[in-house]
């Protein structure tokens, strides 16, 4: 006889929190004993059930082993942090939920909490009380959401209304950016019928920030796109001298804050964002640094009624509109799962506090970081402002090994970026569970894998 429900999602559970509490003492990277052991999975469509503890069980003892401990500790690539544990937990519930959370009406639970979490993180980031938010997938949506509130407002502004005649014979809208632009963006636009290379590259100076001084004159419908945390170099564009030089002139200035947004939160770290609040949208992403489980991306608009008429979908059978907010109204999905429980939980469980302790210790660990693999004779290449830092070990052939061999080592993961022509090591310190302890036992691996090769 088969488990009961519960008796599986405890089992489920034990083998979760077994694998979370592994991390701390297995090598970051997987074995090639478990890559290979992953071919187990390569087999035709089972012909028969099979039960679902025995599932369970095969997903976990065959697939744990193959995976990178990014939810760990001393992970160190792509901007990811783990999730924290009231967010992780947040996330099991709101799965066994299974709330479609597009209309208040039928999920009322979600649906208000995403609302209550879109209120603090507007708090939070001292954005407009006003503007519009939504939950959606990761940065790449996020951008893409504000992008076409942007597309509407200012083809409207011409007198075009793009969501029913679309683009042809439309008014050409303008869209600048930094030469540093996060392949999001051009992604985003491409999808929203701008073309990826139909834009205007502004130069960027030494650290990757977009130069003001450079922007071409405005005229006509513009949208300016840009960066708050450099991906590489994690430095600023001066987003409120951007909105000054463009103020009167209806362009939209948009915000990428995959990350950086995030420092909006820490007084210590306003310098960085000053005038941001100046900017029409923003979008960051939640499974960065607020460390909430995949996925889960934010976009948001100060006019929020360009937001809402760039996504509502309105349809006989679907609830009508009330007095409470319908998160559809915002987003591009319909179907969409209650991202905004765990972006609650995770606020709820932190506090505003111990948000700016976390963002503050990434960054203290980042400036340890570069400190000192510089006094072990490394280079570093950028300022380090944030939580991100570049370090090149000589030779782009040396680096490229390097950080092949520090994969392999397994004591941590760094990932390998080229940025103004330079080979380098890509440090991102993301995880809320990282400790000084295990920065200092990453350093000493790097270190002593540099020496040596």
């Amino acid at each position: 006889m088969g488990e009961t429900l519960a008796e599986l999602l405890g089992a489920t559970a034990k083998r979760a929190a077994s694998y979370l509490e592994s991390l701390s003492d297995r090598p970051v990277s997987p074995s090639k004993e478990a890559i290979d052991s992953l071919s187990r999975f390569e087999e035709p469509l089972p012909e028969i059930s099979m039960d679902p503890g025995e599932v369970i069980r095969l997903l976990d003892t065959v697939g744990s082993p193959g995976t990178t401990a990014m939810a760990g500790s001393r992970y160190f690539g792509f901007v990811i942090g783990g999730s924290l544990p009231a967010a992780l937990a947040a996330n099991w519930i709101a799965g066994a939920w299974d709330q479609n959370t597009a209309y208040f009406s039928p999920t009322p639970t979600t649906a208000l909490l995403e609302q209550v979490a879109l209120r603090w993180l507007l708090d939070l980031f001292r954005f407009p009380k006003n503007a519009a938010g939504s939950f959606v997938t990761g940065a790449t949506m996020a951008n893409f959401s504000a992008l076409a509130a942007a597309r509407h407002a200012v083809l409207a502004a011409a007198g075009w209304d793009v969501e029913a005649d679309g683009l042809i014979g439309a008014p050409p809208v303008t869209v600048i950016l930094g030469e540093e632009a996060h392949p999001t963006v051009f992604k985003s636009l491409g999808l929203l019928g701008f073309g990826r290379k139909r834009v205007v590259r502004v130069p960027v100076d030494s650290q990757g920030r977009m130069r003001a001084d450079a922007l071409p004159e405005p005229g006509g419908p513009i949208i300016i796109c840009t960066q708050a945390g450099n991906v590489n170099t994690g430095s600023f564009d001066p987003v409120g001298e951007i909105c000054a030089r463009v103020k009167g002139s209806g362009a939209w200035v948009h915000v990428d804050g995959a990350f950086g947004l995030w420092a909006r939160a820490v007084p210590t770290l306003d310098a960085l964002t000053t005038g941001i609040e100046k900017a029409d949208s923003w979008a960051t992403d939640a499974h960065k640094w607020l460390n909430v489980p995949y996925d889960c991306g934010l976009a948001f608009v100060r006019e929020a009624e360009s937001l809402r008429a760039a996504m509502a979908v309105t349809a006989d059978y679907l609830p009508m509109a009330g007095v409470q907010r319908n998160p559809s109204e915002y987003t591009p999905e319909l179907s969409r799962r209650a991202r905004g429980v765990e972006v609650w939980a995770a606020l709820k469980s932190l506090g505003r506090a111990g948000t700016v302790e976390m963002i503050e210790r990434c960054c203290r660990h980042a400036r340890r970081f570069a400190e000192g693999l510089r006094a072990a004779g490394y280079e570093i290449l950028n300022d380090v402002v944030l939580n991100q830092l570049l370090v090149s070990f000589g030779t782009p052939e040396k680096t490229n090994r390097v950080i092949s061999e520090i994969q392999s080592d397994g004591s941590c993961w760094c990932g390998t970026t080229v940025w103004q022509g330079r080979t380098a090591m890509r440090i991102s310190v993301s995880g809320w569970a990282t400790t000084e302890a295990d920065v200092e036992k990453s350093l000493a691996a790097m270190i002593r894998i540099a020496a040596r090769t």
